[in-house]
């Protein structure tokens, strides 16, 4: 553990993205496992790859950012640490999850899945990454946080391919 450790403070960037997008591609197995007969790699290329440009880049530069604009812990500035994460960074991230998968796949409406289970993942998500963001605010130190919310996006990217493959649609005004 201690090598992980050294090789992640010498190379914080690299080692984020590399463990994001392995932890994302990881969930996409997962849940292909649970859910089907077989694996489907192309599909789980296509998640590992909006997992690499997108959401392990901007989970490493948004978390930088907020620790920059936050600096350290305490009650009042991991709340709005976790307010500000809710507001900005899930809708971004949601919306590329979906909308990104949709592109390579060549759907004639990309926005489709995202018009119907955007509102649904939003909701269950401010649940869940509002205690587990509380929790990488308070317990985690600013140079693993990228890696530990890849790791805690393996649940949450499990639940979102679930939920893409889901064939019902719910539609919100």
């Amino acid at each position: 553990m201690g090598r992980a450790w050294a090789l992640l403070k010498a190379h914080p960037y690299v080692s984020n993205m590399v463990g994001y997008t392995a932890l994302f591609a990881s969930a996409d197995i997962l849940q292909q496992s649970v859910s089907t007969a077989g694996v489907d790699w192309s599909q789980t290329a296509k998640v590992a790859l909006v997992g690499f440009c997108f959401h392990a880049n901007f989970n490493y530069h948004w978390l930088r950012g907020l620790e920059r604009l936050l600096p350290g812990g305490g009650l009042r500035k991991i709340t709005l640490k976790v307010g500000l994460d809710q507001l900005v960074a899930a809708p971004a991230t949601i919306s590329a999850f979906f909308i990104g998968l949709s592109l390579l796949e060549r759907k004639e409406d990309p926005l489709e899945d995202w018009r119907g289970k955007f509102w649904t993942s939003y909701k269950t998500g401010v649940v869940y990454w509002s205690t587990m963001q509380a929790l990488n605010f308070a317990l985690v130190p600013p140079v693993a946080r990228t890696v530990f919310v890849g790791g805690i996006s393996l649940v949450w990217t499990v639940y979102l391919c679930h939920l893409r493959q889901q064939s019902y649609y719910i539609n919100y005004p």
